[in-house]
């Protein structure tokens, strides 16, 4: 061997030592750098005509390790998923307060009942009537409340979407660029892994918003898909889009999330994700909390719904002048139809005794008012008519009023033996006209409406449906009109046509009590909401949403509408608590100040068995209000305490992939310094050997 092929093989010796040690040095100097992965490099044997002739450094790569790489980060996606899920999970569950506690919205419900148990003991008590009309405005007043911060809850995560996708933009065009960089100094045989560390910093973080899949390119870099495959990074940045919401409420159609390949295609970001952050905020904001939402505002209408039942029983002492009913969405023919049983409409005076009346048999069609017959096109002016000018009834805009005459009250009362009926409530309760509790917008939809029932919309008018899959992602958005037809029967048929309506993704069909459910079609089966609703009925100038409680939007904005009649607010006297004698002899009085009989109705009211409907993914049925908030408080709880265990299941799981990781990516200082250690040696031998060689070489020229 020549002293040049000597010194050759020396040197490059002596410089891959030197690169070792560099290696060694950078992995020492950043043992406790967070995210740091060790550098290998990798060292390979230089031939000449088969002849060893030195070693050199071929590359300087990371310790990774592809399959823990990808659990740590799957792992770190769903734990990203849960915790944001379990963290605004948890602030709709402090809404509430403590479900065993005195001051949680729970308590307040049975507080209101028991505070009308108090009045009947006493029923003249004017502190004991303020206390049950306190508490009963401050339990739909917390109600409101409630309400109004779960949507502010969905607003929060609609806001953390918007940023965590610019995040995410901003992530994918520094990978692409890093890419470029690596790829540029694998073309060269440099020294990319500074680039590849940030590189493997920045896909951690990617991975936390949206789970994703990391393959190496042969040219350097990564290429990066989302779960099912959407590209990302390799090829181009992807770019996400999103357009978030203005002001959220119940009623609020949230825009698509778009990613648009390197290539140009556009997707629902949704149908190709199953976790990261983004996920887990799209379900909070479109899952759980309007389930909460709509869970609260059933029970909530069910309490005024229960309330008004049995103060539509009674009356106050003295009655008062006039009784105005709700708008009940409807004309009044429709309206009026239907009722069986018998009720009685009372004008008395001061003292409680009955100047006039009305009694009233109800038979389906047909009606008598004091035996004289009518029918629901001529009813008032029958009722007009026999109250013989003591009163007035007239219906306007949807609302029913009977107003009596100079200085006498009105009072309703049905027939102990067959009161009056439609839908499950009594003539008086089904138009409200003794409400205790008033709502902005219709509060039931077991109206009583019939197929044969005329709906009262303008034809032409248009609803806008909107139809979600499973992730979330829209499906279609259908616009359907009102039809020709003026009947209930003909709108339904006109919303289920395959061609015009939503046929292709579920029906609507209507119950005996005539209210309107939804089912979709297949397994899973596609979500429906109302994306836009641009009709109004005359006379009432509802909505069909409104009438008929399509989509839960609309139902879970009732529990903000619910408010104690104003002028029950402001004068306790004129809370109803005493009953109608209907059987009183004439010139004795039928209402008695000291009667507190409808007190316990009222006090009753949580008791008693009520037909609540499917909302918030529970089935409903038949259940007490007591009872329904029981169930809801466990159930809140409930989810509450299942998404912190399964954040600290996936917190776990990270936590593990994590560790493991680290253990074969991270630096050992032990390891290194035996590394340091063996390449100073190897560094001393290739000098040593120079040194030999530049010996041999002066005696050789000492010689000449």
């Amino acid at each position: 061997m020549s002293l040049s092929a000597i010194m050759n093989t020396a040197s490059s010796g002596l410089q891959t030592a030197q690169t070792q040690l560099r290696v060694v040095s950078d992995n020492v100097s950043n043992v406790n750098t967070p995210g740091y992965v060790r550098k290998i490099a990798e060292q390979r044997t230089l031939t000449s005509q088969g002849l060893g002739s030195g070693v050199e450094v071929s590359r300087i790569r990371l310790a990774t390790d592809r399959f823990l790489q990808a659990a740590s980060l799957n792992a770190g996606a769903e734990s990203a998923r849960m915790g944001v899920r379990h963290e605004l999970y948890d602030r709709i569950q402090s809404l509430f307060g403590d479900p065993g506690g005195d001051s949680g919205f729970f308590s307040q419900v049975d507080a209101v009942f028991s505070a009308f148990a108090a009045t009947a003991e006493d029923p003249t008590s004017s502190p004991r009537r303020q206390d049950a009309l306190f508490r009963t405005q401050a339990l739909f007043d917390e109600a409101s409340r409630i309400a109004g911060q779960i949507q502010a809850v969905r607003e929060d995560a609609d806001s953390r979407i918007q940023s965590a996708v610019e995040r995410a933009n901003s992530m994918l065009e520094q990978i692409e660029g890093l890419n470029l960089e690596i790829a540029r100094a694998t073309a060269v045989d440099g020294d990319a892994s500074g680039a590849e560390t940030a590189q493997s910093a920045l896909i951690g973080q990617l991975a936390e918003l949206v789970d994703i899949r990391v393959a190496a390119r042969p040219v350097g870099g990564v290429s990066i898909r989302t779960g099912s495959g959407t590209l990302l990074a390799g090829q181009g940045a992807a770019t996400l889009e999103y357009n978030r919401a203005g002001t959220i409420t119940g009623e609020t159609a949230f825009n698509e999330i778009w990613v648009t390949e390197p290539g140009g295609q556009k997707r629902s970001l949704l149908d190709n994700v199953a976790s990261g952050e983004i996920k887990g905020l799209v379900e909070l904001r479109d899952v759980e909390a309007p389930a909460a939402a709509e869970r609260l505002a059933e029970l909530v209408a069910h309490a005024a719904d229960e309330l008004n039942r049995a103060h539509n029983a009674n009356s106050a002492v003295p009655a008062p002048t006039s009784l105005t009913g709700r708008n009940v969405g409807q004309a009044f023919e429709s309206a009026i139809a239907g009722f069986s049983g018998q009720t009685t409409v009372a004008v008395t005076n001061a003292a409680g005794v009955i100047q006039a009346r009305a009694d009233i048999v109800f038979s389906g069609a047909t009606m008598t008012v004091n035996g004289a017959a009518a029918t629901p096109a001529n009813f008032l002016t029958v009722l007009n008519a026999q109250l013989g000018g003591a009163a007035t009834a007239s219906f306007t805009a949807g609302r029913l009023t009977i107003a009596a005459t100079g200085a006498n009250g009105v009072a309703v009362a049905d027939d102990a033996a067959g009161p009056s009926a439609k839908a499950g409530r009594s003539f008086s309760h089904y138009f409200g006209l003794n409400d205790l509790v008033s709502s902005d917008r219709p509060a039931f939809y077991d109206n009583g409406l019939t197929a044969a029932s005329p709906h009262g919309f303008t034809a032409g008018e248009t609803l806008t449906f909107r139809f979600t899959g499973e992730s979330g992602s829209r499906l279609r958005d259908l616009q359907v009109a009102v039809p020709a037809g003026g009947t209930i029967g003909d709108l339904v048929a006109a919303l289920n046509d395959a061609g015009t309506g939503i046929g292709r993704f579920g029906s609507f069909s209507l119950a005996a009590d005539g209210s309107l459910s939804f089912t979709g079609f297949g397994n899973p089966a596609p979500a429906m909401t109302v994306l836009e609703d641009r009709t109004t009925q005359i006379p009432s100038g509802v909505s069909v949403t409104e009438l008929l409680g399509i989509g839960g939007g609309v139902r879970a904005s009732r529990a903000d509408g619910f408010a104690l009649r104003a002028d029950i607010r402001q004068s306790p006297s004129r809370l109803a608590l005493a009953q109608l004698n209907r059987s009183a002899a004439a010139g004795t009085a039928a209402l008695s100040i000291g009667d507190g009989r409808g007190a316990l109705a009222l006090a009753d009211a949580g008791e008693r068995t009520a037909n609540f409907q499917a909302a918030g993914g529970s089935s409903g049925g038949s259940i007490s209000v007591s009872r329904y908030a029981a169930e809801l408080s466990g159930e809140i709880g409930g989810k509450a305490a299942a998404a912190k265990n399964r954040m600290e299941t996936a917190n776990a799981l990270y936590t593990e992939a994590g560790a493991r990781q680290t253990a074969h990516e991270g630096v050992n200082l032990d390891e290194e310094l035996v590394l340091m250690t063996t390449y100073q040696q190897a560094f001393n031998a290739s000098a040593r050997l120079i040194q030999a060689a530049k010996d041999m070489y002066d005696t050789l020229m000492g010689m000449v």
